[in-house]
């Protein structure tokens, strides 16, 4: 049976729409836009857009409308991010648009929900309150969207509200942070070794001490991966190393 490609579906996919005005209040909406979005929990129309975010999202918002106003011919990656209610993950991206004189006359915010296409069910996550587990994480390059397995990655790290996904091709850019990701990537396979940092266990090609750090080495992974000293007991514990210390001052 031939397999479709999730970039094949999500461009068959229908798109919701989300039209703002200058304030960025809603005003407007399609009708997979109010089917995927919470209209009836959070009534948005006539609110700023961020007002109805949870609080770790404002920020990503309010890049997206920022370089929307700023960079109006310009034509930057779609942007990813996750809804809390429902958890879903949306592919974003905004325009701005002008009148007759050519002022700005509001924004429009166009979305494809991809979350079957990079997540799977768990047992858990039939509970509204869990999360699906990523299997793919949507990231940018060259003004495409890349979908990477999550089995080809090696580490993944924090760049502010953002991530840096690493594979054995290279690092690609993540608009979800590096908290989303690990809340929805699979505990046996990866840790949390520090607060900007994540490993694949099974990559973990060597763990040494640099100083009063542990660091690991993964496979092709370039440099060292710092882990904290709370968190270095445990992962020499997977690990199966049981003869280094692992006390000192670090991070």
């Amino acid at each position: 049976m031939t397999q479709i490609s999730p970039l094949y579906s999500l461009e068959r996919a229908e798109v919701g729409v989300v039209y703002l005005d200058v304030n960025r209040r809603v005003v407007g909406m399609n009708d997979i836009a109010r089917a995927t979005l919470p209209v009836d929990e959070l009534r948005p129309f006539e609110r700023d857009v961020l007002s109805f975010h949870p609080e770790r999202s404002r920020a990503k918002v309010a890049f997206l409308l920022e370089q929307a106003a700023v960079c109006p011919v310009a034509n930057p990656p779609p942007m990813t991010m996750i809804i809390n209610i429902p958890e879903r993950v949306l592919l974003i991206k905004v325009t701005r648009i002008s009148d007759v004189e050519s002022r700005p006359a509001g924004y429009i915010l166009i979305f494809h929900d991809i979350t079957d296409a990079v997540s799977t069910e768990t047992p858990e996550s039939t509970d509204r309150n869990q999360r699906r587990r990523l299997n793919k994480i949507p990231t940018a390059s060259d003004n495409h969207v890349v979908l990477v397995d999550t089995e080809k990655i090696l580490h993944l790290y924090s760049d502010g509200h953002y991530s840096w996904v690493v594979t054995a091709e290279g690092a690609s850019f993540c608009n979800l942070s590096i908290s989303d990701i690990e809340a929805r990537l699979d505990p046996d396979v990866f840790m949390r070794v520090h607060r900007s940092h994540i490993v694949n266990i099974g990559a973990v090609k060597a763990v040494s001490r640099e100083g009063s750090r542990v660091v690991v080495q993964v496979i092709d992974g370039g440099a060292g991966v710092p882990v904290s000293r709370t968190s270095a007991p445990a992962l020499l514990q997977r690990l199966g190393v049981t003869n280094m210390v692992t006390t000192g001052r670090h991070p």
